[in-house]
């Protein structure tokens, strides 16, 4: 029986006992001695019967009052939550009050038809507002592209070092900046620091730099400088400023001619890696020194030979000079070939690679041996979708040398080309109707320099095959009478979003809360007096072997994901599958579809748990029923020297601050009501982007309330039902 009632019962027993017992009360004392005793005989055998019936009275009165509150006030606080929901987060949402009186049933139906014409309205605002901002999302649209596409990793900070904007190719450059790290969200994302990447004084300089270049006139507003990151690279960073918005333009102008004064808000980052092409660069010029040095050695033998030419008085002596000319000559000969040999390696090693599509490299390969040898090259069969990494030049460069040998040695005239999947690997194929090339043949081959149609370069076949990861064979297909070459490159393969995920019908786990949630030792408090949509959220699931985190279960697969100034960042996220180092309960299996062959050699959470600390680093943490996902953290804290001490929130309990009238506070059911598509379930980064969702949904119902602060959710939060649960 829930407390309420019980309440409820207690207080209608009392009302309905103290008019009879004040009215005893009165009668009793006006009685005389010996009517008090002739009445209490007659009222003593009468007193159970009296107890029962107020008792019955009192279940009767209080199913009656709770009738009544439903019919009434019950329903019509369901029906003033179901308008909040409809004016802030979800305004597809309508009322239903099924067993409210007939009043409030009508009063439902009126609010539904005018929510009706309110969205029937703003949409047609909504239409044209969308004209209107077409434009302008069109120029947002170019700019962002235009970002994308940038080759090199682009930054942009305020001048606290907080990163506003990045490109794709900074976020895959985090990766070699701190290959310590598993993720680069941990360190390049919306609202990091940069200082997570650069020392803070060489930040501070460049700045120093920009602003006195700035205050001069015809100074060019451009720094750089070289720095070392921990896995030993060396980053070239340009750093160029954004100019300050002036709030208020000045009182008077500068006097004279002076320029007027500019500030710097902020920054704009172009990171280069130019380690490779300084170790090439060193590597260049000892080459070339070395070569200076033997051949002068060599010279001067030679100069001292022939200066002993001309005072051989006999035929031996010309003999011994001429022999140590010529041992000089093989000496230089031996020296300048390994010279050419070490400037192609250093090619090698330069070389752009670049992404392009397989069938774009198959055509580019027909044009250069058409239009450079006269041939006829026709492509065969070319698979779709198909996109690898490689130097285009130096590739139809190679195939174009093998297709002029083919010419020289065979008189082969056509050429046909395949492009076919095998597995990870890409095979294009040059094929001939002719003699088929020997193994050995085509060894030499592949370490001669390769010239085509009077173009030498140093690189060989080998070179190219090296640097790009594949192989070269040659072979004879029976079956059609075709010889071809075939060459292997590896594919690149493009990721594939989790997002899309089917939808599972599946229920939320139970409500879990097995320690006090709001004194964790250690917390965090000093954000709340900060405003909750002034903060940086990490919002965060977990799927687990089971539901006793202290009877052995272990996170198997871990997700989070980032909200920034109120903005869900969806590709900053953490999306890790987790060995348990135990096996799998089949019933939990066939909820979350994590198979043991799937968590087998994935990382452990020995090394997946930092990583998530980094990650959330700086931000208030959230999860939906967060007391279960705390508890397998907080077990593992000890073990592995790391805290969480973040602040934390609960959408689960601020679900019961919200809307305390609503019967389910399981995430289905809320998202349900806020109007949120739940795709991905029971995988945990579907179920953090879920609850992320949810959050946001929720700020604009607890300002409703007067809960601004991060505090005041906290403090709020943990005055519900659900937090004094224990289970």
């Amino acid at each position: 029986m829930k407390p309420r009632l019980v309440l409820l019962m207690v207080a209608i027993i009392l009302l309905m006992a103290a008019p009879l017992l004040s009215t005893g009360w009165l009668l009793w004392s006006d009685l005389s001695a010996e009517d008090r005793l002739v009445m209490a005989g007659m009222v003593e055998p009468r007193i159970a019967l009296a107890g029962f019936v107020l008792i019955v009275a009192g279940f009767v009165g209080a199913a009656l009052a709770r009738s009544l509150w439903r019919a009434y006030p019950g329903e019509a606080l369901k029906l003033g939550e179901a308008l909040r929901v409809m004016t802030g987060p979800n305004p597809a949402y309508r009322p239903v009050v099924g067993e409210g009186a007939p009043e409030l049933r009508a009063l439902a139906e009126a609010v539904g038809t005018l929510a009706d014409q309110r969205d029937a309205a703003r949409q047609d605002v909504a239409v044209q507002i969308s004209q209107s901002r077409a434009t302008l999302e069109a120029e947002r649209n170019r700019l962002a592209a235009l970002m994308a596409d940038l080759p090199l990793p682009v930054i942009v900070c305020n001048l606290d070092g907080r990163i506003l904007l990045y490109n794709n190719r900074a976020r895959l450059q985090a990766s070699a900046l701190l290959p310590d790290l598993h993720s680069s969200s941990t360190v390049i994302g919306l609202g990091r620091s940069i200082y997570g990447v650069f020392d803070r004084a060489l930040i501070s300089h460049a700045l120093d730099s920009l602003q006195h270049r700035l205050e001069r006139a015809g100074s060019q507003p451009l720094a750089s400088f070289i720095t070392t990151t921990r896995a030993g690279q060396l980053i070239r960073v340009q750093m160029a400023p954004v100019i300050a918005v002036a709030d208020i333009a000045p009182a008077s102008p500068p006097p004279g001619n002076a320029p007027p004064q500019r500030h710097i808000g902020g920054y704009v980052l172009v990171l280069e890696n130019i380690t490779r092409a300084l170790e090439s660069g060193a590597q260049c010029d000892r080459t070339v020194q070395v070569l200076a040095d033997d051949t002068r050695a060599a010279l001067a033998g030679i100069r001292g030979s022939l200066q002993g030419l001309r005072t051989a008085p006999d035929a031996d002596r010309i003999k011994t000079a001429v022999e140590a000319i010529h041992d000089e000559l093989q000496i230089l000969t031996v020296r300048l070939n390994q010279s050419a040999q070490e400037y192609a390696n250093t090619l090698v090693s330069r070389w752009p690679l670049e992404e392009m599509q397989g069938t774009d490299l198959v055509m580019a390969v027909g044009r250069r041996i058409e239009s450079r040898l006269g041939l006829t090259a026709k492509i065969d069969d070319v698979a779709q979708d198909l996109w690898v990494k490689v130097d285009s030049y130096s590739f139809t460069q190679a195939l174009t040398f093998l297709a002029a040998k083919l010419e020289e040695s065979f008189a082969v005239k056509l050429v046909r080309l395949r492009l076919i999947h095998a597995g990870r690997m890409l095979q294009l194929e040059l094929r001939w109707a002719g003699t088929a090339v020997s193994s050995e043949t085509l060894l030499g081959w592949q370490i001669e320099p390769m010239t085509v149609a009077g173009e030498t370069t140093p690189l060989t076949l080998r070179d190219v095959t090296d640097r790009h990861g594949g192989q070269l064979s040659c072979g004879r297909d029976s079956a059609i009478q075709q010889s071809f070459f075939r060459l292997q490159i590896p594919l690149a393969v493009a990721q594939v979003s989790s997002d899309a995920a089917n939808l599972v019908q599946v229920e939320s786990r139970p409500e879990f809360y097995d320690f006090d949630l709001f004194k964790r030792v250690g917390e965090d408090h000093a954000h709340d007096d900060m405003p909750l949509a002034d903060l940086a959220y990490t919002v965060f699931d977990t799927e687990t072997t089971g539901l006793e985190p202290a009877g052995g279960d272990e996170i198997i697969q871990f997700g989070a994901v980032r909200i920034v100034n109120s903005r869900l960042l969806r590709h900053e996220n953490i999306d890790q599958l987790v060995d348990p180092q135990r096996r799998l309960r089949p019933e939990g299996i066939k909820i979350h579809g994590i198979t043991e062959e799937m968590v087998r050699g994935q990382p452990t959470i020995a090394s997946v748990l930092p990583q998530f600390h980094a990650f959330c680093a700086d931000t208030v943490l959230v999860a939906h029923n967060a007391a279960f996902d705390m508890r397998f953290l907080q077990l593992k804290e000890e073990k592995l020297g790391i805290r969480f001490n973040h602040p934390l929130l609960d959408t689960l309990l601020l679900s019961a601050v919200i809307h305390p009238n609503q019967e389910s506070h399981k995430l289905e059911a809320i998202a349900e009501r806020l109007g949120i598509t739940i795709i991905g379930r029971h995988t945990a980064l579907g179920d953090a982007i879920v609850t992320a969702e949810v959050f946001l949904r929720m700020l604009p119902l607890l300002a409703a309330m007067g809960i601004h602060t991060l505090g005041q959710a906290r403090a709020a939060a943990e005055k519900t039902y659900y937090a004094r649960i224990k289970y």
